[in-house]
């Protein structure tokens, strides 16, 4: 069962027809009940008409934060029901206020800077402030979607610092500069927060008219406009929350809030005296008397406690609440202030006062109970009402009924009615900041440029240019920097991002091809190529930033070998010739490797003797003349033809496989082994057998077979010296060594497939 508390207070009794329209209905939503006042404005004054006090049957509320949405309504709408019963009249449109439990304040160091040196005009200035508002959010948002609204409703900001080029100003409006800064801070109020209260009221049928902080509310009510050019400091103390208000030169500076308030105290005397919470919360309200106090506790046994006692047993938890508040009135404020005003139920406790002025080294007068200021905005000063818990509800009512809040007026935004907070003049960017839009959904952005590497320097692409916002102020286009009143619509359209830089492979190089090779059977396109970190690229391939792009001509045999990656040396056949490695290459042609194969089978140990005259076959008989063929268009068929020469000048052995491309050392029979052993020859008359294998090469562009070498020695490039088609006894310029490509010298070691060059510097070879 919900206790009301009508306490006497007025109602409306002159019987003057009022329309519905001009009363402000105003709710306190608190921890512990919901308050409601029903007012008439009077001139600059607030006439109380009705006002109506219901509590929770549980707690649905958390430290002044909704938790329970359908028990909030619940307890709302019958306030709501018992105030349309004393007015007469139904009441469709309501005034609240956040708590400060969940706000969130930032300091953040924002920069901008502009392409050029400029006159900072309204729209540069708003660009800057709305950055260094999104910096301060992002502190302790996570990042949003594009599109999305943010988690967070912007309360208020404030601008600390300027910086022009490095250089403090205490405006930046009509400067010139380049480089701009803000020290801005912002303080925000999470969207569930709000959004909480707004269902609540949703569900017992009342639309949100204003919304404001409780802590600015209740500084309405305690601390008239004239006196905010001191430095005075508010504390509102519930039952879960005790919020903070700093004023300073004429204006509301700082909010912040301590952890802990009423509840403390009422969790305390739970423990010490085990009794449930509504007999605490009794003894609590008792504080103050000079008798005793009697109570049950949870095992029905009757306790009588002196007030000393209590007093006693609450000391070291009331001053951890002094403690709490004086720490955040500092942090809020930099300093102690001129005087603190304590509000709020929790603030009659006794002793609250001067603990608190004791930790501020304040003396104890300048630290006092709020409510005497009260009747500054009442028609009539109610003894009722000027109490330190109302406020918060007159604090909302008189805030709205007089204006004191730009939030008491409508501002409508794309049709709807948008969520004010500050307490000043407002612009286009603080309603949309208030209501979640996002610094880039505002100003939009450039879409990200791409960096990569092409040919070792680096390329840029830059994004697209955004698309600019559009809005209208009732209609008409209108700036960021443009100010609203009451009763004007925005119509607002966001800002879209440009597009990221994006670019394929073929937009970058010319990548046509005049047509295609086929190296090993494998398809290959001729011209120009291109490797993306070391593969191979094509021309619908996306580039990703950071990407490195080189590029290869491949029209020659060099050019397409390093391009398949095939290891140096390797020797290829163009349509079954050998060419040398600058050859063009023409569409169609195939490029074989030139392959031979190795007998796998082992030479048997026992075979006759080597023919007389050995050196007919593994030298040449003439150093003009030497023992080689020209390569034909197989040069497989040439070496089986080789092999096939060299087997038919051995002695008939049916039980030796023939080798193909590679000659076998002369091998000795078994018998010849025997009669070595038993008459040994003298060392002159044996025949010099070779011992070093042959060696296939190409060279000037024929295919060329080096053999007959007998002291194990490799073969080097002087030995093709005799062989080569070039008249070295006539010097026709320098004498030009290549092998595979690259500058030899005579003792250049040579191996099968390798490409030997020896031709005169002058002189032009033909392929």
């Amino acid at each position: 069962m919900q206790e009301e508390n009508q306490a006497g207070l007025p109602a409306t009794d002159s019987g003057e027809k009022i329309p519905p329209e001009n009363y402000v209905f105003a709710l306190d939503i608190g921890t512990r009940s919901v308050i409601g006042i029903v007012g008439l404005p009077r001139g600059e004054r607030l006439e109380v008409c009705a006002v109506e006090i219901a509590e929770h049957e549980k707690r649905a509320m958390i430290d002044g934060q909704i938790e329970d949405i359908e028990q909030v309504s619940r307890v709302a709408g019958l306030v709501k029901s018992r105030l349309e019963a004393r007015v007469g009249y139904p009441l469709k449109r309501v005034c609240v206020a956040a708590a400060g439990r969940a706000l969130r304040t930032c300091e953040v160091h924002f920069e901008l800077d502009l392409q050029s040196p400029q006159v900072i005009t309204p729209e540069i200035l708003c660009r800057l402030e709305a950055g260094a508002v999104q910096q301060a959010e992002q502190e302790f948002s996570p990042p949003f979607e594009e599109d999305s609204r943010s988690v967070f409703y912007l309360v208020g900001y404030s601008v600390s610092r300027y910086l022009l080029d490095n250089y403090p100003l205490a405006s930046l409006l009509d400067h010139r500069g380049q480089q701009l800064a803000a020290d801005v801070i912002a303080t925000f109020l999470p969207r569930e927060v709000v959004d909480s209260l707004y269902s609540a009221m949703q569900k017992c049928g009342l639309e949100v008219a204003s919304l404001t902080l409780e802590p600015i509310a209740a500084m309405n009510a305690a601390i008239p406009q004239s006196l905010r050019l001191l430095n005075l400091a508010l504390v509102d103390i519930g039952a879960g929350t005790s919020d903070i208000a700093v004023s300073k030169d004429g204006g509301v500076v700082g909010y912040t809030m301590a952890t802990i308030a009423g509840d403390e105290i009422t969790e305390a005397l739970m423990r010490e005296y085990l009794v449930d919470f509504p007999t605490a919360e009794k003894i609590k309200m008792k504080l103050g008397q000079e008798e005793d106090v009697s109570f049950q506790d949870i095992l029905g046994l009757e306790q009588q406690v002196s007030m000393a006692e209590l007093k006693e047993k609450v000391a070291p938890v009331l001053r951890r609440l002094a403690e709490e508040i004086s720490q955040q009135i500092l942090k809020a404020n930099g300093e102690a202030p001129s005087a603190v005003f304590l509000v709020g139920g929790g603030s009659k406790l006794p002793g609250l006062c001067a603990c608190v002025a004791e930790l501020l080294e304040l003396p104890p007068a300048r630290v006092a109970l709020g409510g005497r200021n009260f009747s500054t905005y009442l028609t009539k000063a109610d003894p009722s009402l000027t109490t330190p818990e109302f406020a918060t509800p007159l604090g909302i009512a008189v805030s709205s009924a007089l204006n004191l809040i730009s939030d008491s007026f409508t501002i409508l935004l794309n049709g709807a009615r948008a969520k004010l907070f500050r307490s000043n003049s407002l612009s286009v960017l603080d309603v949309l900041l208030m209501n979640g839009w996002q610094h880039d959904q505002m100003m939009g952005r450039s879409g990200k440029s791409l960096v990569f590497e092409l040919d070792g320097e680096n390329k840029v692409i830059y994004g697209e240019h955004p698309t600019l916002a559009k809005i209208q102020l009732n209609g008409k286009d209108a700036s960021l920097s443009d100010t609203v009143r009451a009763g004007d619509s925005i119509l607002f359209e966001p800002a879209q991002n440009g597009r990221d830089a994006a670019l394929t492979l073929g937009e970058v190089i010319d990548l046509h091809s005049p047509g295609t090779v086929f190296l090993g059977g494998e398809e290959i396109a001729l011209g120009l190529r291109a490797m993306v970190n070391g593969q191979p690229g094509t021309p619908e391939q996306a580039i990703h930033a950071r990407d490195r792009v080189r590029t290869r001509p491949v029209s020659t045999l060099e050019q397409l070998l390093s391009f398949a990656g095939v290891p140096e040396g390797t020797p290829f056949l163009v349509n079954g010739d050998a060419v040398p490695p600058h050859t063009p290459l023409r569409s169609g042609d195939r490029i074989e490797p030139i392959k031979w194969e190795k007998s796998e089978t082992s030479l048997p140990e026992e075979t006759e003797s080597l023919p007389e005259e050995p050196q007919s076959v593994f030298a040449p008989a003439e150093p003009v003349k030497p023992q080689t063929t020209a390569m034909q268009p197989d040069l497989a068929d040439l070496l089986a033809q080789e092999a096939m020469r060299l087997a038919q000048k051995k002695a008939p052995e049916p039980q030796v496989p023939s080798t193909v491309g590679l000659l076998p050392e002369p091998p000795q029979t078994h018998s010849a082994e025997h009669a070595a052993e038993e008459n040994p020859a003298p060392p002159q008359e044996q025949a010099p057998q070779p011992t070093t294998p042959p060696v296939l090469v190409i060279l000037n562009g024929r295919a060329v077979r080096l053999d007959g070498k007998t002291d194990r020695s490799p073969y080097c490039l002087i030995d093709t010296l005799n062989l080569v088609d070039v008249d070295l006894t006539t010097p026709q310029g320098s004498i030009v060594l290549r092998v595979n490509g690259h500058e030899a010298g005579y003792l250049e070691p040579l191996k099968d497939g390798d490409e030997v060059e020896i031709y005169w510097d002058g002189q032009i070879r033909n392929s």
